[in-house]
């Protein structure tokens, strides 16, 4: 009986949360507070979770937006720098062969944000050129993702990810002080995505090594940091009613 649920336990936890000698150590030597391990399994929970997480995220930006009919207050620029951060991530972690719970809520995020791309167009009145733009997405996302592309392009692309961070929360933050008000924006897509990009911190570190990823996660936090502190100090701030037009 104990062997059957010492295997069962061993298919659900390797290599999905720990690599097959890391679970040795803490289940069959019972060595609880083998450091390294502990690290191995705190990372792949946290990423894990963040990549869970992901999937809900943005929901709450895009259901205030079709709630309201309207995209008011969200930067149409930022939006679209935030893409291109997501998809440097994205296709730059496919290429390094780097695991799925590192990386993997770029893929729904970028899902997700491109639908709040196309919402705002449409609630501009450009729906047909939100159209075109998510088909000619979708064909520089396969360009991007083909051997057609070299890796330094694709390493060029992440590297591009932090000024692209930075531009993009700097105009929704300049959006958010012109305005007085924080309009559609989300509060809890906000304060979601500043978590998730300072748990990353440590995944990224932990899990790939890779100084470009970390500082890219760095930065995002920063910038993440400073829209929610906006969210904050605009809570009780509302965006101008229009006044309708009384026909005689």
């Amino acid at each position: 009986m104990a062997a059957e649920v010492d295997g069962t336990l061993k298919r659900v936890l390797v290599p999905l949360l720990l690599p097959e000698k890391c679970y040795d150590q803490i289940f069959v030597q019972w060595d609880l507070l083998h450091v390294p391990c502990l690290k191995i399994l705190l990372s792949k929970a946290l990423g894990l979770g963040i990549v869970a997480g992901s999937l809900l995220v943005k929901l709450p930006q895009v259901f205030k937006i079709l709630g309201a009919k309207s995209a008011e207050g969200l930067s149409l620029q930022s939006v679209m720098l935030e893409l291109v951060a997501l998809t440097g991530t994205m296709v730059y972690s496919i290429t390094n062969n780097f695991p799925f719970s590192s990386w993997g809520e770029a893929l729904f995020l970028m899902l997700q944000t491109i639908t709040i791309a196309f919402l705002v167009l449409h609630y501009r009145g450009q729906t047909v050129k939100g159209v075109a733009f998510l088909a000619c997405y979708a064909l520089v996302l396969l360009v991007l993702l083909s051997p057609l592309t070299p890796q330094a392009v694709v390493t060029l692309l992440q590297a591009s990810n932090m000024p692209s961070v930075v531009v993009g929360r700097l105009l929704q933050a300049a959006t958010n002080y012109r305005n007085g008000h924080t309009g559609q924006l989300s509060a809890i897509t906000v304060f979601l995505l500043f978590g998730g990009s300072l748990a990353r911190i440590f995944t990224s570190i932990q899990e790939t090594g890779d100084p470009l990823m970390a500082g890219t996660f760095v930065v995002s936090s920063l910038c993440n940091g400073l829209i929610a502190a906006q969210v904050l100090f605009y809570w009780n701030a509302k965006a101008p009613q229009k006044k309708k037009k009384v026909e005689l």
